[in-house]
């Protein structure tokens, strides 16, 4: 997505993403999981307004907990369907707790879900897509690839002249060493 590094710089809400998380090789399941919500919740909406309201979904799921999320019942769905400081969609909300419950079980068998990553890199993207939809709910070509990429398992989060992909590529992500 090379495209984000000729919109992001000086914007109020895309550069500070840009400059410091996106395409940044990412191990910590919270943010994992976080990251994967949001490309969901982004889903047929912009990606500045996702980021706008990043801040309430945090703190709507409560840091983005898989294990906490996960025992979300239809008191927290409608809970978080009167909060306006999130995107307030009661099927990406759904499956967000689904994901949530389907991530623990995931955790169990594989020390985390960062390892099970891990663990099917490298694939190319089609193969991605087609895990990511038998393992989770409301995936698709674009949460999946943009999920991926932003982690730094799948190539185009910036163009190599970006400032931010010379920050990115001593940290060795994982799609620089795909064959």
């Amino acid at each position: 997505m090379s495209w984000y590094c000729d919109v992001a710089p000086g914007h109020p809400v895309h550069q500070p993403y840009h400059d410091l998380e996106y395409g940044f090789p990412q191990t910590d399941d919270k943010v994992l999981f976080e990251r994967l919500t949001l490309e969901i919740f982004q889903a047929g909406l912009s990606w500045e307004i996702t980021l706008k309201k990043r801040a309430g979904l945090v703190a709507a799921f409560e840091g983005f907990d898989p294990a906490h999320v996960a025992l979300y019942g239809e008191a927290d769905i409608e809970r978080l369907m009167a909060d306006a400081r999130i995107i307030r969609n009661r099927r990406k909300i759904g499956a967000t707790i689904e994901n949530a419950k389907r991530l623990v079980a995931l955790v169990a068998a594989h020390e985390s879900f960062a390892a099970w990553i891990k663990a099917h890199h490298p694939l190319t993207k089609p193969e991605w897509v087609k895990l990511f939809k038998k393992t989770f709910v409301f995936m698709g070509g674009e949460v999946v690839g943009e999920f991926l990429m932003s982690i730094g398992y799948l190539p185009g989060a910036h163009r190599e002249d970006c400032p931010t992909f010379q920050k990115i590529a001593p940290l060795a992500p994982a799609w620089m060493d795909t064959p």
